[in-house]
């Protein structure tokens, strides 16, 4: 399956709360794609209970929400990355040892 024929468009990088919104507008064919991507690659418990829970909802007359997922916003967040590098960390303010001679370095 070609990334064009996925149903939802950046679906490696949606986080657990997005996904959850998404998956509302996918027919049931298109959600069962979806979970036999998630349990070939990803094989997420959560996810793949979200997933079950929504073809169960399917099976039990819910209907998906209608929309296009080609027009929905991209992933807007990645990974989250520490933003304060050695650079911004303050000077060593280790506290001295007390009681053992020359075994903290000289301020």
């Amino acid at each position: 399956m070609s990334h064009d024929d996925f149903p939802l468009p950046d679906y490696d990088q949606l986080p657990l709360s997005d996904l959850r919104h998404r998956i509302r507008s996918l027919d049931e064919d298109d959600l069962r794609r979806v979970r036999d991507h998630e349990r070939d690659h990803g094989h997420r418990v959560p996810v793949l209970q979200l997933l079950d829970a929504r073809l169960d909802e399917l099976a039990n007359g819910a209907e998906p929400s209608g929309g296009d997922q080609r027009n929905a916003p991209g992933v807007t967040h990645s990974q989250r990355q520490n933003p304060i590098s050695p650079a911004h960390s303050p000077a060593d303010h280790t506290p001295l040892r007390h009681g053992v001679h020359d075994q903290t370095r000289s301020r």
